[in-house]
């Protein structure tokens, strides 16, 4: 079974904090990079940071020094700390593997978890 399930999202002020978590099938998540996405009102997904199966990562220039990706190998689990946050982080936050994964010729997504920053 193909299943992606963010949760963690919610509201935050300016220079707050959140943590998000994706529980992922493991058909989705062993052995794969895996990464967290977000999407803005009006503006297309972007990949903000991504992890290897063995650790590696990387950042968006915009999120890089805020945001922390890792993964629990063992949980099926990725998880994207958020630190002093902006209000430009608003978004509806997604996790998905590198690239994301295809159910026939289209992309699959979970229902992701909105995050929005007050100023």
């Amino acid at each position: 079974q193909v299943q992606l399930v963010e949760s963690g999202g919610g509201l935050v002020q300016a220079g707050g904090s959140l943590t998000l978590s994706c529980a992922a099938s493991g058909s989705i998540f062993s052995f794969k990079p895996m990464g967290w996405y977000r999407q803005a009102p009006g503006k297309q997904r972007e990949l903000v940071a991504s992890i290897t199966n063995g650790g590696s990562t990387n950042y968006a220039d915009s999120v890089k020094g805020r945001f922390t990706i890792s993964r629990d190998n063992a949980k099926n689990t990725v998880y994207l700390q958020m630190n002093s946050l902006k209000v430009e982080d608003t978004a509806v936050y997604y996790c998905n593997a590198i690239p994301a994964v295809l159910i026939g010729i289209k992309s699959y997504w979970g229902q992701g978890t909105q995050v929005t920053v007050s100023s």
